[in-house]
């Protein structure tokens, strides 16, 4: 399997240069240079099958040539054997065709924990085989931060820096990052949006000299394994309800796009996907295009769910590429033309395929509080900010007798503050974590500049190398 960038000017790579790069020369992401199918007999194949040996089954097409077919099945095993539900993501039926896919059991209680626990050992695995070293660089919105570090802590090579907008995550998120004081781990906070955070990441990465002096790589969605890496718990739930003998929807609250990106990943192998709803909160680029084609930034606004408060969805950059007909020339200069003009030119016939299977929802702080509220009143469940305005956007753009599956995207418990006000509940945190509010914290706080960003980066990596 090679990939190539979405703006076509960055040499093609294996998987193993595409972990390690994260982003692409020209600016763009990486996507595969031609999507694996599985037909309907290989998907039926899968069913039952334990969750870590249906992601290596799901995922061997795209580590092809880099990573052999035993090698992965052992990471996988080794990654998700720590989880805490046996199920890995399991599915919880609130309604007659409305279910909850909990991705929250992981060590930080949130969804990109099955991602990133495998991408440490995919990281180890390939820069063992190179005798390497790497600096990872990654921007959070609140939970990419934490699972990160989580999974790549007191890896020997690997330096993480990780940049979180100051005040802007919830006090669990932040401590999550800032309590893990392994000597390999440095946490910035940035005097800014997460937005900000995200600039100056893809700037670094910008910045070829400071790129390859440092060996730079990337943790966010940016990078074409975390993807890959998602894309195993929708088939999970998919074949769980019948497919693909069965269509199935997806809900995904999102802001970065990664999440459900990966949904449309499972659809384009063959995964009979009815529907993608998103879920926004007042933060609501995704919604406004779908329905005006209106991809206009606008200033980030704080909100109670913090992982979505996201003004530039980078990864719509990749579906974007695919509904121009893998076009990177064109894909190229509406992109250039976004950062100049803060308006997306999508042409209306890619605008009007996106919204044939795209549905978007938005919700503001009142509404999410509400929700929280009806879903507990109505059928017990806890569901966190985030996971709240998920399943609203799935009963919103739900078909008649298609099941919906809305991403549980994190633990109650990482939003005390929010539960509480909506439901008079404070959910604990669990055992592992019940010391968090007392834990030590270290971070580095910096203003909203390159250079000095560079400097703390600079600095963390010749600290732990002297």
């Amino acid at each position: 399997m090679r990939y190539i960038s979405t703006r076509g000017a960055a040499p093609d790579r294996d998987f193993a240069g595409v972990l390690l790069a994260g982003l692409a020369e020209d600016g763009g992401l990486f996507v595969p240079q031609r999507w694996p199918h599985f037909s309907a007999e290989e998907w039926r194949a899968l069913r039952g099958l334990p969750y870590p040996a249906l992601a290596a089954r799901i995922l061997a097409p795209f580590t092809e040539r880099s990573i052999d077919a035993a090698t992965l099945q052992r990471l996988c095993f080794d990654a998700y054997g720590s989880f805490t539900h046996p199920a890995v993501a399991p599915l919880v039926q609130l309604d007659q065709d409305l279910f909850v896919q909990e991705l929250f059991h992981g060590p930080t209680l949130a969804f990109k924990d099955i991602a990133m626990q495998l991408l440490g050992r995919l990281f180890d695995h390939v820069l063992a085989k190179q005798d390497g070293h790497l600096t990872i660089v990654g921007a959070t919105s609140g939970d990419t931060g934490s699972a990160a570090i989580e999974a790549c802590r007191d890896r020997a090579r690997l330096d993480v820096v990780i940049l979180h907008p100051r005040g802007r995550t919830s006090e669990v998120q932040r401590r999550q990052m800032t309590t893990v004081l392994a000597a390999n781990i440095t946490n910035l906070a940035v005097e800014g949006s997460f937005d900000d955070c995200q600039d100056l990441v893809k700037a670094m990465f910008a910045d070829a000299p400071f790129r390859d002096a440092l060996r730079l790589s990337a943790v966010n969605s940016i990078n074409w394994a975390r993807i890959a890496a998602q894309i195993p718990y929708y088939a999970a739930a998919a074949l769980s309800l019948g497919a693909p003998d069965r269509a199935v929807s997806f809900a995904v609250p999102t802001g970065n796009f990664g999440n459900v990106l990966a949904a449309w990943a499972a659809r384009r192998m063959g995964l009979p996907v009815a529907r993608l709803c998103i879920g926004a909160n007042r933060n609501d680029i995704l919604p406004r295009f779908l329905s005006g084609n209106d991809m206009s930034l606008r200033d980030v606004v704080p909100s109670l769910s913090p992982s979505m408060d996201i003004g530039v969805s980078s990864n719509f950059e990749r579906l974007l590429f695919e509904l121009l007909g893998r076009d990177a020339q064109v894909c190229a200069r509406i992109m250039t033309g976004f950062r100049e003009s803060r308006r997306m030119a999508v042409p209306d016939a890619a605008w009007l395929e996106a919204a044939k299977l795209f549905h978007g929802t938005s919700l503001d702080d009142d509404a999410t509080r509400a929700e929280i509220r009806r879903l507990h009143d109505k059928t017990g469940y806890l569901a966190d900010p985030h996971t709240a305005i998920g399943i609203a956007a799935g009963r919103a753009g739900a078909i008649p007798g298609v099941p919906t599956v809305a991403m549980a995207t994190a633990h109650p418990a990482k939003f005390p503050d929010a539960m509480l006000a909506a439901t008079g509940r404070r959910p604990d945190l669990p055992p592992h974590l019940a010391d968090l509010y007392t834990r030590e914290e270290r971070y580095r706080l910096v203003p909203n500049d390159l250079a000095a960003v560079e400097d703390a980066v600079r600095a963390a990596t010749l600290k732990n190398a002297a």
